[in-house]
């Protein structure tokens, strides 16, 4: 996607190696909070190349309609402390399948049951899954590298 609304706060070139990108940087952080509100079956998949909505998809589940919303309430407060808006919102009332478009990537926060029928993880199976390379360090890892400085 050539468009990019996030931050100068999230790409500080003095905190960043030559890889940092933008977009994953916000996601970091998206994944990182939604984790924090208890988010469940955290995916992030790649779209380069296979879709023009977005280069990103970040999919996650609440338990029960107060928790979805709890989860997007808190993402969104997150990112727009890092100058990183939603350019939509859709589906907040209900807190069935609330979706977060963000340009670049997609949050879309979902009640279990939604999850199971919409399957998004099936639909896009040939995206690359890179959940790995976003998803926040350990606590001990991080208390174990602060020593070692």
């Amino acid at each position: 996607m050539t468009e990019n609304n996030l931050s100068p706060e999230i790409t500080d070139p003095s905190a960043a190696d030559s890889t940092q990108d933008p977009t994953l940087d916000a996601i970091r952080v998206a994944v990182a909070c939604a984790l924090d509100r208890k988010a469940a079956e955290v995916n992030v998949l790649s779209l380069e190349g296979l879709s023009q909505v977005a280069d990103y998809f970040v999919l996650c589940s609440g338990s029960n309609p107060r928790q979805v919303q709890a989860i997007s309430d808190a993402v969104e407060r997150k990112l727009r402390d890092h100058r990183v808006r939603p350019r939509h919102i859709e589906g907040y009332r209900r807190g069935r399948w609330v979706l977060l478009d963000y340009l670049d990537f997609v949050m879309h926060i979902f009640h279990e049951e939604e999850r199971a029928f919409y399957a998004l993880d099936r639909l896009w199976g040939d995206a690359p899954d890179i959940t790995e390379s976003v998803l926040p360090e350990p606590a001990e890892s991080q208390a174990r590298s602060a020593t070692d400085d």
